[in-house]
Formats: structure tokens, C-alpha cells, sequence
């Protein structure tokens, strides 16, 4: 594919030339053991640049920070969802992937007329959607929805280690790093772990020190995250 610099939305076909909304569209945790699945949607305005759009993995924490404060007050409009721990047990990680993506679009103040996705897997939308792989370097709304996402997400698991502070989920983000499957061994499995996900079944079907439990359902998560 073009680099951002070249990139243009016509080459994903003739309806793409056509004015009209164009929303980004980006999630955050797919691989980590615990947490929801976060989704983020953003139109962005034209008149009101952003410098330094890019992909959240390759932005410092501090700068994400600050790019997710001015995309929020830039953007013609934008939207966070998330899909649960229950959710992602009860569909897979993908299908709970695309469904948080969803509600991200329609979440959106303003309906856009077109999508674009990071990626090569696209929710079901009733607005033309296409998928970009590696959008969030290529694609200035999907770097804009990564950011979101990315924020969001670190936040919630900012919110997961002070619930549960055996985890270091501040630290690890949820990853099964090997600091969180040594606190998975040792304490077993707490309510905001994925049960579908192999070292959690491990943790929970050994001698594990934390009950199983329920967690949020699937929500918009507009206000920040409630984990």
C-alpha cells in the first residue's frame, strides 16, 4: 500500500471519490488476557488539522495523551465503545472486536457516509466500510481512532490495577507478559480475565487464589472507562 503521504481513499474505489463524512475506525485490545475490547471512531475536521497523527504504538504515553485531548476537541465528532470480558468469552476475540467497532461508528454525533477500518476484517455496517491494513500509519482518522483506543484502554487497565493490585495491570496492560502469568499462577484468575483465553483457563483450572466472577456488560464508554 502508498504511505500516508500518497495515500488517497479513491484507491479503494469510485465511491470513495465522492464527498461526504469519512469516519476512521481503530481498536485496542485484542491480545491482552483481561479487559474489554476497546473500539474508537472519529470524523475529523478538515479546517482544524491535528499534527502529528500516527500510530498510538509508536507515540509516547505523554504524547498520546495530549494527541487524545486535541483529537476530543478537534474532531468533528468521535466515539468510544467497548465490547466485555462476557462478550469476548461468549463470541471470540474477533467477532467481539468488530462488534465494539460497531458501536464505536454508531456512536458517532454526525452518521458518516463512508468507514475505514485498520486492518483486513470489517464490522457489519449499513454505510459503505472498507478495510486498510496498517490504516493507523496510512490514514489520519484511523491514526486519530488508534490514539483514542490506545488512551482509553490504558486508562481502564489503570483502573484494573487498583481494584486488583496483584495483577500489575498498570504495568503489562493485560499482555501475558511474564510477569502477569507468574501473578496468574499465583493468584489465579480475577473477574476482569478472559476465560476463553488459554493461560487463564490454566490459571483457573489450577490452584488459583481469586474467584471467578462477572464483570460490565458491553457499553459505549464515552466518559472514560468504568472497568
Amino acid at each position: 500500500m502508498p504511505s500516508r503521504r500518497s495515500f488517497r481513499l479513491e484507491l479503494l474505489g469510485p465511491e470513495w471519490a465522492a464527498p461526504g463524512l469519512v469516519a476512521g475506525v481503530d481498536e485496542a485490545g485484542r491480545g491482552p488476557l483481561a479487559g474489554p475490547v476497546v473500539a474508537a471512531a472519529v470524523i475529523l475536521d478538515e479546517l482544524k488539522p491535528i499534527r502529528g497523527l500516527a500510530d498510538s504504538k509508536t507515540l509516547t504515553a505523554r504524547r498520546r495523551d495530549l494527541l487524545y485531548d486535541e483529537i476530543r476537541a478537534k474532531a468533528l465528532c468521535c466515539s468510544i465503545a467497548e465490547a466485555s470480558v462476557e462478550e469476548i468469552d461468549q463470541l471470540n476475540i474477533l467477532q467481539a472486536t468488530l462488534l465494539a467497532m460497531q458501536r464505536a461508528v454508531d456512536g458517532l454525533r454526525l452518521p458518516p457516509h463512508r468507514v475505514v477500518v485498520d486492518g483486513n476484517r470489517v464490522p457489519t455496517l449499513k454505510v459503505p466500510v472498507a478495510a486498510v491494513v496498517k490504516g493507523d500509519s496510512k490514514v489520519a482518522a484511523i491514526s486519530a481512532a488508534s490514539i483514542l483506543a490506545k488512551v482509553h484502554r490504558d486508562r481502564g487497565c489503570a483502573e484494573l490495577h487498583a481494584r486488583y493490585p496483584a495483577y500489575g495491570f498498570a504495568g503489562h496492560k493485560g499482555y501475558p507478559t511474564g510477569a502477569h502469568l507468574e501473578a496468574l499462577r499465583l493468584n489465579g484468575a480475577c473477574p476482569a480475565h478472559r476465560r476463553s483465553f488459554g493461560p487463564v483457563r490454566a490459571a483457573l483450572a489450577g490452584e488459583g487464589g481469586a474467584a471467578a466472577g462477572t464483570g460490565a456488560e458491553g457499553r459505549s464508554a464515552q466518559d472514560g472507562p468504568s472497568w
